[in-house]
C-alpha cells in the first residue's frame, strides 16, 4: 500500500508541476541552445535494482565536460574525487550556474518519474563509474526508486562529499513513509531557496 501511495503522489505531483512549468522549460530550453549551440543533455545513471536508465536534465556545463574533467589528471585519482561537484567550476556555463542555483536543471527529471524510472524522493542516481567503488552495503541504496530530492539533499547536497551520503540514503530506506517523504518535498523547497550546497 505505501508503494502503491507514493507512485500515486508521484504521478500527482509530477503531472501538476510539468502543467505550470512547461514555458519555463521550454525557454531554458532554447537558451541553452542559444549560448553555445550545443543540446540540452541526459545521462545514464544506476537505478533501481541497479538497472541503466536515460535520466533527463538540463546540460548546466560545456559540451564534453566529463572528457575535459579527465584530461591530465593523474590515474591513481578515484572516480569519486574527481566527480564531486567544486564551487567555481570552469567547465559551467553562465546559464548553467543559474540553473544549478535554482536547481531547475533537474525539473526535466520529472518526466522520468512519469515513465516510472525515479521518483520524487529517494537516493540520488549514481554514475556507473562512482557505483564501481561502492562497498557491498552501499548497493543497498538501489532497493529502491531513485529520487529527484532525498534525505541527502535536505542535509547538505553538494556540500557532503561524495558516497558520504550513502548512510543518509540507507536511513531513508529503513525509515520510510509516505509522511517522511511529504517532510522531505515540504524541506526541498526551503533548501533551493537557500541556494546551500547548490553548484
Amino acid at each position: 500500500m505505501q508503494r502503491f501511495a507514493k507512485r500515486l503522489l508521484d504521478i500527482l505531483v509530477s503531472l501538476i508541476t510539468l502543467l505550470i512549468t512547461s514555458p519555463l522549460l521550454a525557454l531554458v530550453a532554447l537558451l541553452i541552445k542559444l549560448e553555445d549551440g550545443g543540446p540540452s543533455s541526459t545521462v545514464l545513471p544506476v537505478g533501481e535494482n541497479g538497472k541503466l536508465f536515460h535520466m533527463l536534465k538540463f546540460r548546466s556545463m560545456v559540451v564534453n565536460a566529463d572528457q575535459k574533467l579527465t584530461e591530465n589528471v593523474p590515474p591513481e585519482k578515484s572516480a569519486s574525487a574527481l566527480f564531486h561537484k567544486k564551487p567555481n567550476d570552469p567547465r559551467v556555463t553562465r546559464i548553467g550556474r543559474f540553473l544549478r542555483r535554482t536547481s531547475i536543471d533537474e525539473l526535466p527529471q520529472l518526466f522520468n518519474v512519469l515513465r516510472g524510472e525515479m521518483s520524487l524522493v529517494g537516493p540520488r542516481p549514481e554514475l556507473p563509474m562512482l557505483v564501481k567503488e561502492y562497498e557491498n552495503w552501499q548497493r543497498k541504496r538501489f532497493a529502491v526508486p531513485q529520487g529527484i530530492t532525498g534525505w541527502w539533499q535536505i542535509n547538505g547536497r553538494s556540500d557532503n562529499p561524495m558516497h558520504l551520503h550513502t548512510d543518509q540514503d540507507l536511513y531513508y530506506i529503513q525509515h520510510y513513509s509516505l509522511w517522511l517523504d511529504l517532510q522531505i518535498l515540504w524541506r526541498t523547497i526551503g533548501a533551493v531557496i537557500r541556494g546551500k550546497g547548490a553548484y
